[in-house]
């Protein structure tokens, strides 16, 4: 996958792949293993003048300065891109980033990792000339609703959250998987039984490290969700490691059980606290079972009915 990103600052992501915010950690080597790559264009290279003027006032007055279209619409033509009708065929976007933009969320970035080659313009200023999201961009973006004073930081993060989805990235396939905001598990076969309560799933209860307690790799019953993270629009439940008890705390026993199914249990509940404390909103959307409700009904959660 190959990442093209504008920017008026190419300093900003460093020489790679030793300097810079590209340098260091699974997008490096992601980099390094030629399983994505990035490619940085200074847009004042493609100006005229000898001040190499990106910006200018904006018409109808008002703070700040505008990006200006022309050398933006050069440095695409550089690109040698599809035609922008063509584009989604080939698996090709050129994406502005800019506070005005839609929201970016993870099922973008599982989009983007569908996708042959992206291009990140970076705004600055006060922002882009609009002729640029109408006549050259495909998608519009804001990692948030706050202002940065640039979209440098916008597209690492959106180049970071895509890469780490490409397959070969990451040490365990799931990995992706199975967090907040991830895929999820697959549905349940129709003919799945579930389990009773406090009966283990096959395997040997020793979990992926070799220590019991842990998730047998590759084995869990189909009538459970595996890890119960946001597979149903939830956050991730909350991780423990060694020590078992640090500063007083100790892990939850249940944890230390060898009992999956327990744990499963235990981490969609905890799953849904964590929710519930940091993103409430998240529950309005969610899928909840009956038991979900309930649970969540106990921690003194209220849910919206829709007035309709």
């Amino acid at each position: 996958m190959r990442f093209d990103i504008l920017t008026i600052f190419p300093e900003f992501f460093g020489a790679l792949p030793d300097q810079g915010i590209l340098g260091h950690g699974v997008v490096s080597r992601a980099l390094r293993a030629g399983i994505a790559s990035a490619h940085i264009h200074d847009l004042r290279s493609f100006t005229h003048d000898r001040h190499r003027t990106v910006d200018d006032r904006p018409f109808g007055g008002g703070e700040g300065m505008v990006l200006k279209p022309q050398p933006i619409h050069e440095a695409l033509e550089a690109l040698n891109l599809p035609p922008r009708p063509q584009r989604q065929e080939s698996g090709t976007a050129v994406i502005l980033l800019s506070a005005q933009g839609r929201r970016f969320t993870q099922s973008t970035a599982r989009q983007m990792a569908g996708l042959q080659r992206v291009v990140l313009l970076c705004g600055r200023y006060e922002g882009v000339d609009e002729r640029v999201a109408e006549m050259l961009c495909d998608q519009e973006l804001s990692i948030g609703d706050y202002v940065l004073s640039g979209g440098e930081l916008a597209a690492a993060i959106l180049l970071d959250a895509t890469v780490r989805l490409l397959p070969g990235v990451l040490g365990h396939a799931d990995s992706s998987r199975y967090e907040s905001f991830g895929e999820g598990d697959p549905a349940p076969a129709e003919n799945a039984s579930t389990a009773p309560a406090g009966v283990p799933t096959s395997g040997s209860g020793v979990g992926n490290d070799g220590q019991p307690g842990g998730e047998p790799s590759g084995e869990h019953h189909p009538a459970v969700p595996r890890s119960t993270h946001a597979s149903s629009g939830i956050l991730d439940y909350p991780h423990y490691t060694r020590p078992a008890e640090f500063l007083g705390r100790p892990v939850p026993e249940v944890l230390s059980s060898g009992d999956h199914l327990a744990i499963r249990r235990w981490r969609r509940r905890a799953a849904l606290a964590k929710t519930l404390a940091n993103r409430p909103d998240l529950l309005q959307t969610a899928e909840l079972s009956d038991d979900d409700r309930s649970y969540l009904a106990s921690l003194g959660y209220i849910e919206q009915t829709s007035p309709w």
